[in-house]
This record gives structure tokens, C-alpha cells and sequence, in this order.
């Protein structure tokens, strides 16, 4: 038997609905088909996120062991097994197998007990991180993904419907400089493979390697898109302009073009909160106007 744990059932339910609720439903009849198809036994108690359930397995035929990750795709995550492939293990976690009626996807496995956010050090966690993002940003993005190049006029044209209505002047003006930075870079996006949501819990240990990435939220566009997760989990606001500073010099980037693209992310974590009748968070504002002080 599978066991379908509650918080991942209500988490389904709250962001998709029906759908979610299927899916959760499924969920055992779904684990067992892949269980066979793939020929694997349960190794160990399953793990999950918000949108994932995940069941340590180890390959009957050769004694590999594995992860089967079972998610409802969506917009975000259907694109992860391209760049999977197109990282082939090389800084990110392997793709063993790949379903692609139902997303199902069968990853070599790590250890989820060392991950990223275990490591006391914040600075060092950047600087892993910051090297993870140079190495894995440097392979240009296989055809088939989200495009910065589309995503970013879409923000901008969000932003002019929603800022209006933010309440509080100050915000207002803040998120309105936000999408002023983005408008300047938004002719040239980019067309690297972005992981899009590198943070310290999305870094594990292995045997193979010191570090390596899961879960991307893949998309093509400039590296500089790719710097927020960094700054703003583990948040420290003493501590951005390191961070910022950090990341860019190890990527390379031009730090204008770096700023542009972390206020657009920013720009679009703010509106996610807007456009649920929620105010944005502070810390994100924070982020925006050490960022924008800099430069003024």
C-alpha cells in the first residue's frame, strides 16, 4: 500500500482544485503501475513536497537505487524532464526514465537527509549555489520550454493592471520602479537553461558529487532570472548585497542587467500575492529597494 500523506492531499486541494483531488485519488493506483512498468521495489518510506509525492525504489534488474517522483504536471514542471536531459546528471540529478502522459518521472537517487539549507554557513551555501548556477546556466536550453522572452511581457502587462490598485503608496512606487527595470531588459531575454527555483533545500548531497540540484522549474532565458531563490530563502537583510554581489561575480554577469532581472522576479512574486488579495511580502519589498538604492 501507498501511503498518501495529508499535507501533500490538502496541498493538491488547495492549489488545483478537482484536478489535485483526482490526482491525490489515483495516487496509489498510479505508484503501483509504475512500480510493475518500471520493474521496482519500495525502499523506504515515501517523501513528499507541496506538489510530489516521491518513493525511494530500487531497480530490480540491476539493484540501482532510485526515486520515483509522481506530480500532477503544470506550466512550471513539465519542462523538467528536458532539462534533465540536457544536464544529463551534470551538476543536476539524473533521469533515469520518463513518462510523459503522465509526468511520472524515475530519478537516481540522493540523499535527502544533506541538503543545502543543513549547511550553518549562509555564505558558503551562496557561494555553492552560485557555483551550481555558473555550471548549470552555462548549457543553452533545449527547444520546448517557457521562454523568458514571452514571460516577461506578460509580467509587465500584469503589472499595469494590478499596481494601480496596490494600497500603499510606497509599495506602489516601489513595484512600479520593479517593472521599470524589467521594461529596460526586456528586448533581450536571454537563452540559457534556467533552473528557475535553485534553493538550499533543492540542493542534496551525493554520492557522486558534493552537491546537486533537483526540481527545476526549467525555462530559457538569462542567468541573471535565475538569482532570487539565494537572496530571498534563508532570508538575512544584512546580508542581500553579499549575496547579490557573490552571485553575480560568480556567474560573470553584468550587475544592471542582474539587478534588472532579480526586480522582475520580484516584480512577480509581489503580483502572485496581489492577485490573491494578499499584500506582498516585506522582505521581498526589502530586497527590491536594497537593490534599487544601490544604484540611486
Amino acid at each position: 500500500m501507498i501511503h498518501v500523506p495529508e499535507a501533500l492531499a490538502a496541498a493538491q486541494a488547495t492549489y488545483n482544485g478537482e484536478a489535485g483531488r483526482a490526482f491525490i485519488a489515483g495516487l496509489p493506483a498510479l505508484a503501483a503501475h509504475f512500480l510493475d512498468h518500471w520493474d521496482l521495489r519500495l525502499d523506504g518510506p515515501s517523501m513528499h513536497g507541496w506538489t510530489a509525492l516521491v518513493l525511494p525504489v530500487v531497480r530490480r534488474h540491476d539493484h540501482t537505487p532510485a526515486v520515483l517522483k509522481l506530480h500532477l504536471p503544470d506550466d512550471e514542471t513539465e519542462g523538467e524532464p528536458l532539462a534533465l536531459r540536457a544536464w544529463n546528471g551534470d551538476g543536476a540529478v539524473r533521469l533515469l526514465d520518463h513518462d510523459p502522459a503522465t509526468g511520472t518521472l524515475l530519478l537516481e537517487r540522493l540523499d535527502p537527509a544533506r541538503t543545502l539549507a543543513h549547511v550553518e554557513d549562509t555564505h558558503e551555501a551562496v557561494l555553492v549555489i552560485a557555483r551550481l548556477l555558473a555550471h548549470l546556466t552555462a548549457t543553452p536550453a533545449p527547444t520546448g520550454l517557457r521562454r523568458l522572452a514571452d514571460l516577461a511581457p506578460a509580467l509587465l502587462d500584469r503589472a499595469r493592471h494590478t499596481l494601480p490598485r496596490v494600497p500603499d503608496p510606497a509599495a506602489r512606487r516601489l513595484l512600479a520602479d520593479c517593472a521599470a527595470a524589467v521594461r529596460d531588459v526586456a528586448d533581450t531575454p536571454g537563452d540559457r537553461l534556467l533552473h528557475w527555483d535553485l534553493h538550499y533545500d533543492n540542493v542534496l548531497a551525493s554520492p557522486r558529487a558534493p552537491w546537486l540540484a533537483i526540481d527545476p522549474k526549467p525555462l530559457a532565458g538569462d542567468p541573471a532570472f535565475d538569482l532570487f531563490p539565494a537572496l530571498h530563502n534563508r532570508y538575512d537583510p544584512a546580508d542581500t548585497l553579499w549575496r547579490f554581489d557573490a552571485l553575480t561575480d560568480t556567474l560573470g554577469l553584468d550587475r544592471p542587467r542582474a539587478r534588472a532581472w532579480t526586480l522582475a522576479r520580484v516584480l512577480q512574486t509581489c503580483l502572485w500575492n496581489l492577485e490573491d488579495d494578499e499584500p506582498p511580502e516585506e522582505k521581498h519589498l526589502d530586497i527590491a529597494r536594497d537593490l534599487l538604492d544601490r544604484t540611486h
